[in-house]
C-alpha cells in the first residue's frame, strides 16, 4: 500500500469560485428567456416597423432650391478703398464714412438677410404669410399648395386658429420670422472659396426656386438703397463743409472725397447686383430633400427590436426575483 502523498503546504489549492457556476446558469437562463420571449420581440419589432413606415409615408415632401453667390465688387471697392487708406483720417475728422470693405459689406448683407426687419418686409412685400404658415403639402398635378383649412379658410381669407396669449388668430410677424429663419432660409459660406449658398425649403419646388430669386433681388436692392442714402448724405455734408473752408489743402481734400463719393453713388445707382453676383442660379428641384423615409423605417425597426428585448429582460428579472423570494420563504 503506497503512502498517501501530502499536499505541499507552500502551494495551497485555489478556492472554488462560488459565483462561476451562477454566472453560467444566469447567462444560459438569459438566452433561454430571450428565446421564450422571441414572439414578443418579433411582435414589438413588427409593430414599430409598421408604425415607422406609416409615419414616414405621412410626412410631406420638402424641396430645397439653392443659388451660389459671389461677393460683388460693390461701390465701396476699388479707388474708394485706396482713398480710405490715404484720407481715412481726414475723412473721419470731417465726419464722413468712406465705407467698409467688400467682405464686411457682404457679411453685413448676410446679417441683414437674416434680420427681423428684412424678413418681415420680405414676407409682406410678396404676400407670403399664408403659404408660410398655413401650407401642409403640395398638389403635384395642379401645382398648388395644400392649405390647412383648420387654420386658414382660403375662400374667405380668414384665419381660424385659436388665440393664445398675445398671439391671435392671425400669425404675428414674430411667428412668421421664427418659422422663416428656422425652417425655410439658410445661408452658408464656403470658407475656402468665399462663395455663399442661399437655400430655401418649401413644400413646392417652384415656390422654393421663386423665393430664392426674390431673396437675392431684394437683398441687393436693400443694400444698394442703404449705400445710396448714406453716400448722398455724405455728399451733402462734404459740399456744406467745402463752402465753409478757405484753406486750400482742406479744399483739395474735400474735392477728392466728393469725387470718390460721387463714384460710389454712380456705381450704386447703376449696379443691380450690388452685393451678390449670381454664379449658379436657383433651379426647380426635381428630387425631394427630405424626409429620409428609408432612414426613418430603419430606425423605427431598430427601436422596436430594442424595446422588445427590453420587455423580455424586464419580465425575466421580475420572474427570477419572485422565484428567489419564494425559495427563500420555503
Amino acid at each position: 500500500m503506497e503512502p498517501q502523498k501530502e499536499s505541499n503546504p507552500k502551494y495551497l489549492p485555489y478556492p472554488p469560485n462560488p459565483h462561476h457556476g451562477d454566472d453560467e446558469i444566469d447567462l444560459r437562463e438569459l438566452f433561454k428567456a430571450l428565446w421564450r420571449g422571441k414572439w414578443i420581440i418579433i411582435a414589438t419589432t413588427f409593430v414599430f416597423a409598421v408604425g415607422a413606415v406609416l409615419y414616414a409615408l405621412s410626412l410631406p415632401n420638402i424641396y430645397k432650391a439653392d443659388a451660389l453667390l459671389a461677393p460683388a465688387e460693390s461701390s465701396n471697392g476699388g479707388g474708394l478703398l485706396k482713398m480710405a487708406g490715404q484720407l481715412g483720417g481726414l475723412a473721419a475728422l470731417a465726419g464722413v464714412n468712406l465705407g467698409a470693405g467688400e467682405s464686411s459689406q457682404t457679411d453685413l448683407a448676410v446679417q441683414v438677410m437674416k434680420s427681423r426687419q428684412f424678413v418681415e418686409a420680405f414676407i409682406n412685400k410678396h404676400d407670403l404669410l399664408v403659404p408660410l404658415m398655413a401650407a401642409t403639402d403640395w398638389d403635384l398635378e395642379n401645382n398648388k399648395l395644400i392649405l390647412d383649412e383648420e387654420l386658414y379658410n382660403p375662400d374667405t381669407g380668414e384665419w381660424l386658429r385659436d388665440a393664445k396669449g398675445l398671439r391671435g388668430a392671425t400669425p404675428t410677424a414674430q411667428e412668421a420670422f421664427e418659422v422663416f429663419v428656422k425652417e425655410v432660409l439658410s445661408v452658408n459660406q464656403d470658407k475656402d472659396s468665399g462663395l455663399y449658398t442661399v437655400s430655401v425649403q418649401s413644400y413646392s419646388p417652384y415656390i422654393a426656386q421663386q423665393w430664392v430669386n426674390w431673396l437675392i433681388e431684394d437683398i441687393n436692392k436693400v443694400m444698394r438703397e442703404r449705400t445710396i442714402a448714406e453716400t448722398s448724405q455724405n455728399l451733402a455734408y462734404l459740399n456744406t463743409q467745402l463752402q465753409k473752408t478757405a484753406v486750400a489743402d482742406m479744399q483739395s481734400t474735400f474735392y477728392k472725397l466728393i469725387e470718390e463719393q460721387t463714384k460710389s453713388l454712380m456705381l450704386a445707382e447703376v449696379q443691380e447686383e450690388f452685393i451678390f453676383k449670381v454664379v449658379d442660379p436657383a433651379v426647380v428641384p426635381e428630387q425631394k430633400d427630405s424626409p429620409k423615409r428609408a432612414l426613418i423605417c430603419v430606425l423605427g425597426t431598430l427601436l422596436g427590436g430594442m424595446m422588445g428585448v427590453a420587455i423580455v429582460l424586464v419580465r425575466f428579472a421580475f420572474r427570477k426575483e419572485e422565484t428567489e423570494d419564494l425559495a427563500a420563504s420555503t
